[in-house]
């Protein structure tokens, strides 16, 4: 699991040092960089891969940039040129990087200034300015190395784990398979592709005893009006000849319809049932990848439905998989009250603007803010809107 993520003059993130848990949250106005931040760790996932382009960003759900936005731009930063990411696991292992891209005439390529991979007791791989070769700088050297490592070897743990992190931001019409998913992917794409597929394989995965039959019935219980939910061939349920006809499709029975006329497809089921779906595809799918996060995780819900699902989450890395990490935004309060107060490994930050502009992530404490409640009947998300927590506009 990342314990620090480290960022110097990327984008508004002048200088960032955060210390993650297991369930980060991350709350704050629009526009004060929450997605930067879920943006900076996918650009060093892709400096882990080995090359930072496009194709390599996007990947990731990281929006490409040039250079001239994606290096710091206010006035009176001084120091490096280079953009800088790092990142530390629980295990001691360490990976850094600094980025350089000529501002005026960019090249398709970042170019690799320095690197440092650390296994926690010794260097890996050094790359500095004055060593690095000039034929090679926009290959990553250090990702060339993990293959000398053993499989037990705590650099290439952390690695990995940067090469498969991602920003997922589902949209409406690939979770309905109406559209292709641009960045497809097991066991769901970023926007929400391949989701009937995850959901039959987490339902054979109840079947063989990989995931406990009680959590899949808490995910049913999230969509109270489905008795039941499954993947079928496309072939097999009511659709219309307008649809577009992926391989399969989700579907659902109403509890409430007639016994021969109940069988909704993701077609036509609710979005916010599909969203839930997603996220525990993302949270119980054996393949989900061990640090990922969701850009806007309440988008869709119902406040109650939204806090009802973070709790889920919460409990469900846990139980099924322990290590497994995510970064979340949000922007409905009622997230808060899903947070389990008296687990130190969920965190909640809040993101703002300093008078200069520049973006400022402060940890809150939950069970300390929960003390310090004007009274017991005040929630976090009531403290949220009254401004208690920061991480409010200035409107």
């Amino acid at each position: 699991m990342l314990k620090t993520l480290s960022v110097e003059r990327f984008k508004s993130l002048v200088k960032l040092d955060l210390e993650l848990g297991r369930i980060n949250v991350f709350i704050g106005a629009n526009g004060s960089g929450k997605s930067n931040l879920l943006e900076a760790l996918g650009v060093l996932g892709a400096a882990a891969f080995g090359r930072v382009d496009d194709e390599t960003l996007q990947r990731r759900g990281v929006r490409p940039g040039v250079p001239k936005l994606y290096k710091t731009a206010f006035p009176g930063v001084k120091g490096s040129p280079h953009i800088l990411f790092g990142a530390e696991e629980s295990n001691g292992a360490s990976y850094h990087v600094t980025l350089w891209n000529p501002l005026y005439s960019p090249e398709p390529a970042w170019k690799f200034k320095t690197e440092r991979l650390s296994d926690g007791e010794s260097d890996v791989y050094i790359r500095s300015t004055t060593s690095v070769d000039k034929r090679n700088q926009e290959q990553g050297i250090a990702a060339l190395k993990t293959v000398e490592l053993t499989l037990n070897n705590p650099s290439l743990a952390l690695i990995n784990t940067l090469r498969s992190y991602s920003i997922y931001c589902p949209n409406t019409p690939c979770l309905r398979g109406s559209v292709p998913d641009s960045q497809s992917r097991e066991p769901v794409g970023l926007a929400g592709g391949r989701l009937p597929e995850a959901v039959g394989e987490l339902l054979e995965a109840g079947k063989q005893q990989q995931i406990p039959v009680e959590i899949l019935e808490e995910v049913r219980d999230l969509i109270d009006w489905a008795k039941e939910f499954s993947a079928e061939p496309s072939t097999r349920v009511p659709l219309s000849p307008a649809a577009a006809r992926s391989r399969y499709v989700i579907q659902f029975v109403d509890r409430f319809m007639a016994h021969d006329r109940n069988r909704l497809t993701g077609y036509d089921a609710s979005e916010g049932a599909l969203y839930i779906l997603y996220c525990a595809a993302l949270a119980l799918h054996p393949k989900a990848p061990r640090c990922l996060a969701i850009d806007n995780v309440d988008q869709a819900l119902n406040p109650k439905l939204a806090s009802k699902m973070m709790r889920s989450i919460c409990a469900w890395t846990k139980k099924v998989n322990g290590d497994r990490q995510w970064l979340v935004t949000a922007h409905n309060p009622a997230i808060l009250d899903g947070l389990p107060i008296d687990d130190p490994d969920v965190r909640l930050f809040a993101v703002d603007r300093n008078d200069k502009g520049h973006t400022v992530v402060r940890r809150i404490k939950i069970e300390e803010a929960a003390d310090k409640r004007p009274n017991k009947a005040w929630t976090l998300s009531r403290m949220w809107m009254n401004g208690l927590l920061g991480g409010v506009p200035n409107v």
